[in-house]
C-alpha cells in the first residue's frame, strides 16, 4: 500500500508519497514513487504512483520511451508533449497499452490490474495543472474547489486537508498540511512508510522544483508530528464540556 497526496495551490504544487511498496512481519520493501520530468526552461512534470509497483514501472518506462497516439499514429513522450493536459492523455495511454500487453496474463495469475497516478507540472507559458490517472486510463484534474488530490490509502489523512487546505494556501503552509496528512496516515496504517519524497514546485520556476527525502530522523518532521500531536491533545481539552448531566 501507499499514499501520496499533490496539493494544487495558487502559487504552485506541493506534492508528498510514502517508499513503501510491500508491509508484513519480515517483509518490508521501498522504491520511490515520485518521479521527475525536468527540462530546465521549458517543462517540469512529476508524477507518483500507487497500486502495482510492476505496472506503474512499465507506465513510467513507456512515457520515457514514446507511445503512439492511436488517433494520430504519432509517437510522444513526457518530454515531448505540448501541455500538460496532453500529459495526462500520454499517461493514460501508457496505462490502456500495459493493460492490452499484461491485463489477462495477470488476471489469469489471479493479479489485480491496479494503479493510479498523479500527475502534476508546468510547460513554458502554460498554467500549473494536477492530474489523477485511472486504471482504465481515464483521469480527472484538480481545481480551485478541489484543491488536492491523493491516491493509495487516502482515508486517514483526508479529514486535515478537507478542513485546512485552500487554493490560497501558501506553499509553506502547504508543505505543514501534507506532513500532518502523511504522519496521519503513518500512525493509522502500517503499509504506509517512510523515508517519504517531497516535491514543492513554485509556480512559473521552471528551472525545476524543490526536493527532499525525509527520513524517520528527520528533525523538522520529528518536531511536526509531536506539536501536532500537543496541539489535538490540547485543543480537545479546551473545548466545553457537554452539559447532559454525566
Amino acid at each position: 500500500m501507499t499514499y501520496c497526496v499533490g496539493l494544487f495551490l495558487d502559487d504552485g504544487l506541493v506534492m508528498l508519497a510514502d517508499t513503501r511498496t510491500n508491509a508484513g512481519v519480515d517483509n518490508i520493501s521501498s522504491f520511490a514513487k515520485l518521479q521527475v520530468f525536468s527540462t530546465p526552461g521549458d517543462r517540469m512534470i512529476a508524477t507518483m504512483t500507487a497500486g502495482s509497483l510492476a505496472v506503474s514501472q512499465a507506465v513510467m518506462n513507456l512515457i520515457q520511451e514514446g507511445v503512439q497516439d492511436p488517433e494520430t499514429g504519432e509517437t510522444a513522450t513526457i518530454y515531448t508533449v505540448p501541455s500538460m493536459f496532453r500529459a495526462a492523455s500520454l499517461v493514460g495511454e501508457a496505462v490502456r497499452q500495459v493493460y492490452r500487453t499484461h491485463g489477462k496474463a495477470m488476471q489469469e495469475h489471479g493479479l489485480s490490474f491496479d494503479v493510479s497516478i498523479l500527475l502534476g507540472g508546468q510547460l513554458h507559458g502554460r498554467t500549473v495543472r494536477l492530474f489523477q490517472i485511472y486504471s482504465a486510463g481515464n483521469f480527472i484534474e484538480a481545481t480551485g474547489d478541489t484543491p488536492f488530490l491523493q491516491i493509495g490509502e487516502h482515508k486517514y489523512g483526508k479529514p486535515i486537508l478537507d478542513r485546512a487546505v485552500t487554493s490560497e494556501t501558501n506553499l509553506i503552509d502547504g508543505i505543514k498540511l501534507a506532513l500532518i496528512s502523511m504522519d496521519s496516515t503513518l500512525r493509522s496504517n502500517l503499509s504506509v512508510g517512510l523515508p517519504m519524497d517531497l516535491l514543492v514546485y513554485r509556480k512559473d520556476h521552471l528551472e525545476g522544483p524543490s526536493l527532499r527525502r525525509i527520513t524517520e530522523d528527520d528533525e523538522y518532521f520529528l518536531m511536526l508530528r509531536k506539536r501536532w500531536s500537543e496541539a489535538i491533545s490540547e485543543a480537545h481539552r479546551q473545548i466545553p464540556q457537554p452539559d447532559w448531566g454525566f
